[in-house]
């Protein structure tokens, strides 16, 4: 009888090793599916001549009284339009109207000033008839150029795509470095786009015989990103 109690007991002292044995090993598991990454910034520009130029024209007008005043402004800007349309403005808009009594040193009112802004677009190129036709028709407040490109948007979009091979270099270099191997993207992250800048370099075509030649240089547009890749 006592025989069968230890063979009994040793069969359960195997089985229970075999248990032990067979288990899976839960710590290892779960380090074999942890994947390290590395997140790098990435940073594009694309330099581009603008060809669009935003100026805004206006007239001040002085008179006796306020009705006086907005009356001879009113024409004035009536022909500063016209010679803006004749000139290859486009876009033409009001930015403002306003009439304020003019005073003296002794704070007498002594009359009315009424003034008038619009805004208008034009090709670089056609910029400075556009200048000089707004004068020669009594222009008398004149502020720009802004320069721009058109296809700002599509320029936007290859600095992104430069702003991200930009950050696989970065990466590639610090996997490389630390020993290790650059695998897939997992993130991609847009930090939006810088201002373009102007680089004040010259043009290849400026308007150099027009008596207010503009000059538009050369824009530099910018992209970043934060992507986080997998390191194998």
């Amino acid at each position: 009888m006592k025989r069968l109690l230890f063979l009994t007991a040793a069969g359960l002292t195997v089985v229970a090793l075999a248990g032990a044995v067979g288990l899976p090993d839960l710590a290892g598991a779960q380090d074999a599916t942890t994947t390290d990454s590395i997140t790098v910034n990435g940073v594009g520009t694309v330099d581009a001549v603008p060809n669009e130029a935003q100026m805004s024209f206006g007239a001040e007008t002085r008179r006796d009284t306020a009705q006086a005043a907005v009356a001879a402004n009113g024409d004035a800007m009536r022909k500063i339009l016209d010679a803006l349309r004749q000139a290859g403005g486009r876009e033409l808009a009001t930015q403002w109207v306003s009439v304020y009594p003019y005073t003296d040193e002794t704070g007498q009112v002594n009359g009315y000033v009424a003034s008038n802004s619009v805004s208008a677009v034009s090709d670089v190129g056609d910029a400075p008839a556009l200048i000089d036709a707004a004068t020669g028709a009594g222009a008398n407040q004149i502020t720009g150029p802004g320069l721009s490109s058109s296809n700002a948007e599509a320029l936007y979009r290859q600095a992104l795509a430069k702003s991200v091979a930009d950050a696989r270099l970065n990466a590639e270099a610090l996997a490389k470095a630390s020993g290790r191997a650059l695998g897939e993207i997992t993130t991609i992250v847009e930090a939006g786009a810088i201002s373009p800048e102007p680089l004040y370099r010259e043009a290849a075509k400026a308007a150099a015989d027009s008596s207010t030649p503009v000059v538009p240089g050369q824009q530099k547009t910018s992209a970043t990103v934060s992507v986080t890749f997998s390191l194998r």
